[in-house]
């Protein structure tokens, strides 16, 4: 791949890496991060790097830095002890279907929502999917059911009927 074409990579391709992300962690800093992350990992390989395998190594680079990202924030937080204040409470009504949905996302295990993600957000094939996760083309199958089956459960209870 020519530095023109690395290039071309990143105007193409860094706002679909960065909406994959930012879904995933929330944190906008955290995302240009991992974002960055993934474009100096391609950088690296440039010359060992086709122009029409550029998207996919950039979101399996992006999908594997997310991964350390959410396991070290998960191990954080287990050490993290946070006490509740007098005010603090949870509203449950909601009057946006985008937050329910997002909030339903967020309960996902991250292997099933990073393929829902990449299926339904981002629009890419079983294949495609499997080579940018490392998965098989049936474990991503049953991963996006999965979480299709939890998020249609979720959604439909009656706490979260709007």
């Amino acid at each position: 791949m020519t530095v023109n074409d690395y290039n071309n990579c990143v105007n193409q391709f860094s706002d679909g890496v960065y909406r994959f992300v930012l879904k995933h962690i929330k944190c906008s800093d955290r995302a240009s991060d991992i974002v960055q992350d993934a474009f100096v990992k391609m950088w690296e390989k440039v010359e060992t790097i086709s122009f029409e395998k550029a998207k996919s190594y950039l979101f399996t680079a992006a999908h594997h830095t997310l991964i350390d990202e959410i396991r070290k924030t998960q191990i954080h937080q287990r050490f993290v002890v946070t006490q509740p204040t007098e005010h603090q409470h949870e509203n449950t009504q909601y009057s946006d279907i985008y937050e329910v949905l997002n909030q339903a996302l967020e309960l996902l295990p991250a292997d099933q929502k990073s393929v829902l993600m990449l299926r339904d957000y981002e629009g890419y094939s079983y294949e495609e999917i499997a080579e940018i996760t490392g998965l098989n083309e049936s474990q991503v199958k049953v991963y996006i059911f999965r979480a299709r089956t939890f998020l249609k459960k979720h959604l439909v209870s009656i706490e979260h009927l709007i």
